[in-house]
C-alpha cells in the first residue's frame, strides 16, 4: 500500500512539474514581444560585449545586440521550427504507416523500401548532405528534416498497425460492413495516438538539436535571425574573451531538450509504451 501511495505521489509532483514547465515555455513563446524592450537585430557598436547589468540582464553581444532579446526570440524560432518540423513529419508518416500496415502487399513493401533506404544512414548525415544540396536556409533545412524524420513514424504506427489488425474488432468491423477507411481512422488511428506522442515528444529535443547544430556550421538559420545555433555560431570566435556568448544559448538548448526527454518519458510511462518507440 505504502509503495502505491509513494509511486502516485512520484508521477504527481512529475507530472505538476512537467506541467509548469510546459506552461512557461508556452508563455515565453506566446508573449514575448509584450516584454522586449530592445530590437534584436539593431546594431550599436558603442554598447558592444557589454556585461551583465539591470539594463541588459545577460549583456550584449559583438554587435551590441541585447542578448536577453535574443534568447527570448529564439526561443520562439528554435521551438517554433522544431515543432513545425516535427508535425510535418507526423502529418506524412502516420497515414503511410497505418496504410501500410493495414493493407500489406504491394503498397507495404514500397513504403518499407523507402523507409528502409532513408534508416540506412544516421539521421544527421542525411540532413546534413541535403541541407547542403538545397542550400543555407531555414526552409530548406526544415524540408530536410522532415525527409528524415517521417520514416520514424511510418515504421512505428506500421508495427502497431499489424499487431492491431488481426484482433477480433478489427473482424467484427470488417464483418458489420465498415470500410477500410472508416476502420483506418476509427479503429486504427485511436490506438496508434499513444505511440505517437511518445516518439514526438522524443523527436522534438532532436529536432531542436539538429536544427540548432546545422545553423551552427551554416546550413539552417542565417545571421542575424536570432535562432539559438546561429547565436552560437556568430559568438564563436569571442568564445575566449566573452565565453557568455555561447554558454546562455547554449543553457537555453539544453534546458528545452532536457524537457523535451521528460516529457516523452513521462508520456512513455502514461502510455505504457513499450521502450522500443524510441528509434
Amino acid at each position: 500500500m505504502e509503495l502505491r501511495i509513494s509511486k502516485s505521489y512520484k508521477i504527481s509532483y512529475k507530472s505538476t512539474l512537467l506541467l509548469l514547465a510546459l506552461i512557461l515555455m508556452l508563455g515565453i513563446a506566446a508573449f514575448t514581444f509584450l516584454v522586449l524592450k530592445y530590437d534584436p537585430s539593431f546594431v550599436n557598436l558603442n554598447e558592444r560585449l557589454l556585461p551583465m547589468s539591470l539594463e541588459h540582464p545577460l549583456g550584449t553581444d559583438h554587435l551590441g545586440r541585447d542578448i536577453l532579446t535574443r534568447i527570448l526570440l529564439g526561443f520562439q524560432l528554435t521551438v517554433g521550427y522544431g515543432f513545425l518540423a516535427l508535425l510535418m513529419a507526423v502529418i506524412i508518416g502516420v497515414p503511410f504507416g497505418i496504410i501500410a500496415g493495414f493493407k500489406g502487399g504491394i503498397v507495404d513493401r514500397i513504403l518499407m523500401r523507402i523507409a528502409d533506404a532513408f534508416l540506412s544512414f544516421p539521421d544527421t548525415i542525411v540532413a546534413i548532405v541535403l541541407s547542403g544540396l538545397l542550400g543555407p536556409g531555414i526552409e530548406n533545412l526544415l524540408i530536410a528534416i522532415v525527409v528524415v524524420k517521417w520514416v520514424n513514424y511510418t515504421r512505428l504506427v506500421r508495427s502497431t498497425v499489424i499487431i492491431e489488425r488481426q484482433k477480433e474488432y478489427i473482424t467484427m468491423a470488417k464483418v458489420n460492413g465498415l470500410s477500410e477507411w472508416r476502420i483506418m481512422l476509427k479503429h486504427l488511428f485511436p490506438h496508434v495516438v499513444g505511440h505517437v506522442l511518445v516518439l514526438a515528444s522524443l523527436d522534438l529535443g532532436k529536432i531542436i538539436l539538429l536544427i540548432s547544430s546545422l545553423s551552427y556550421i551554416g546550413l539552417g538559420a542565417q545571421p542575424p535571425t536570432p535562432e539559438w545555433g546561429a547565436m552560437l555560431n556568430e559568438a564563436r570566435p569571442y568564445f575566449q574573451s566573452v565565453p557568455t556568448l555561447m554558454v546562455f544559448p547554449g543553457l537555453a538548448i539544453v534546458l528545452v531538450v532536457l524537457l523535451s526527454n521528460l516529457l516523452g518519458d513521462y508520456l512513455r510511462d502514461k502510455f505504457d509504451v513499450k521502450k522500443e518507440v524510441n528509434l
